[in-house]
């Protein structure tokens, strides 16, 4: 069964292209004056080993190409990979070239910019260097971007099951924030109850967001930025390249807060409202100012700081200040990539927006029985408006669909895979096209009452502060 895995060296994008970058360690940022409190206020319940990248997905140009903006990964590259100089100059222009390519105001416009992104990137690639050392740079980049931060106690710490990252739609037993990229959405949890959700903006689709489990352990007010070499930079007004924007300026993308998670990897505010619940960044999980002060006090409150509002608002009379609050207690962030989501008795079908071919029914069934329902045993027209939300939410590519016991009953396993029209045909007729800019489609599907992940709590969409 095909999870829904996307590789960690995506977030290169943070680091090097994007607004979505960290600043070097010596920077003079002081410890903000705010209470930190002695154990946390939730019972955070040990947190599952990080999951590693051993199966990584083709990286796009746009991403080496936020790489090689830095020297010190051209070094890795001869001395790892033992590419020529010359090599390297022919990475670089073909990578600078195809992300000078790239339309923001267009992100997501067409289906398959993902899938596309990573074939063309292959195939640029392997023609230079040859695919097995096209290959090695994949391996490469995956283990520079894998945002490894956790501390030894966090890696020999006894394992939870019910914490599990592998489960689908699994609901955390701890304190904990879940960023689901395809649902535009990000929960907090304390102590195991869902407190408060978020609509998110997330990466562009050469940019898109990683999978795994992270930690925050910093919170900075009024971070500084430096803008990259990269041909987006170009197009913005009073930057240029290698000066650093100081806090506090209107040209600065991170806005008035980020948030380390580990690697380049960043929750970051400063994102105007309608680049919530779209594409928004270039790799990162990106808020409004009102939705980045709010987040800041609940995760301070999660990892045992006291912050307050009027802390916040002391940080903002002083906007060219940069003040680091350090969490006591580290907060797992778990990224996820998850288009079928049981929720509070409905099943949300969401667009593949990253082309993982993660709408077939494989996963389906997988998230079915999960919570003790067979695909087999639901009505034969619930089974066809299933099947057609899973076509039409697809992404690139059709709809996988594993046969059925019904289908082949001499192999339950057999893994041979249908067309989205195979798959509809079977089951009757299917109901009109969505449109294509929709994000989701939900079905209520009466044998699912009372299971699954929870509805969104005081979901915060941006508009304005405040519940919803």
């Amino acid at each position: 069964m095909k999870r829904y895995l996307g590789s960690a060296l995506f977030m290169a994008a943070c680091m090097l292209a994007t607004g979505c970058v960290t600043e070097p360690p010596n920077r003079t940022n002081s410890n903000a004056n705010v209470a930190a409190v002695p154990t946390a206020t939730a019972t955070m319940s040990p947190t599952p080993v990080s999951e590693k990248t051993s199966k990584t997905q083709a990286l796009t140009l746009p991403v080496l190409d936020a790489f090689l903006a830095n020297e010190s990964f051209s070094g890795l590259l001869k001395s790892r990979l033992q590419l020529t100089d010359e090599q390297i100059a022919k990475l670089r222009e073909a990578a600078h070239s195809d992300t000078a390519k790239l339309s923001e105001a267009n992100a997501g416009t067409s289906p398959g910019e993902t899938a596309r992104a990573r074939i063309t990137a292959k195939e640029t690639i392997t023609t230079i260097i040859g695919a097995e050392k096209a290959e090695q740079l994949e391996g490469l980049i995956a283990e520079q971007g894998s945002g490894d931060n956790e501390s030894a106690a966090d890696k020999t710490a006894p394992q939870s099951g019910s914490n599990d990252t592998r489960i689908f739609n699994n609901v955390p037993t701890d304190s904990r924030v879940i960023v689901n990229a395809p649902a535009y959405r990000m929960d907090v949890f304390e102590a195991g109850r869902l407190i408060k959700s978020y609509k998110i903006g997330i990466g562009y689709p050469q940019f898109p967001l990683p999978t795994g489990l992270r930690k925050a352990r910093t919170i900075i007010f009024n971070p500084t930025w430096t803008p990259p070499d990269e041909p987006w930079v170009a197009k913005m007004k009073d930057v240029r390249v290698g000066e650093k924007v100081e806090a506090g300026s209107k040209s600065n993308p991170l806005g008035p807060v980020k948030i380390p998670i580990g690697g380049p990897s960043l929750i970051h505010g400063g994102k105007p409202l309608a680049k919530i619940g779209t594409f928004a960044s270039h790799g990162c999980v990106g808020l409004t100012t009102p939705q980045v002060h709010d987040f800041a006090k609940l995760l301070a409150q999660l990892g045992g700081a006291h912050l307050t509002d009027t802390d916040i608002a002391a940080f903002e009379r002083t906007k060219t200040e940069t003040k680091e609050v350090k969490l006591p207690n580290s907060v797992p962030v778990e990224l996820r990539y998850e288009t079928i989501v049981i929720e509070d008795g409905k099943l949300h079908i969401y667009r593949d927006v990253y082309d993982q071919d993660g709408n077939t029914e494989e996963n389906l069934r997988a998230v079915l029985d999960a919570n003790g329902i067979h695909f087999d045993d639901l009505t034969e027209d619930v089974r066809a408006e299933i099947l057609d939300a899973l076509a039409q939410m697809s992404g690139s590519s059709l709809a996988r669909a594993t046969p059925s016991s019904r289908d082949n009953p001499n192999d339950k396993s057999a893994k041979a895979s249908l067309s989205a029209s195979q798959t509809r045909s079977r089951v009757g007729k299917t109901k009109p096209r969505v449109a294509k800019n929709q994000k989701e489609i939900v079905i209520e599907i009466a044998e699912l009452s009372g299971k699954g992940y929870p509805a969104p709590v005081e979901l915060d969409t941006g508009a304005h502060k405040g519940k919803r």
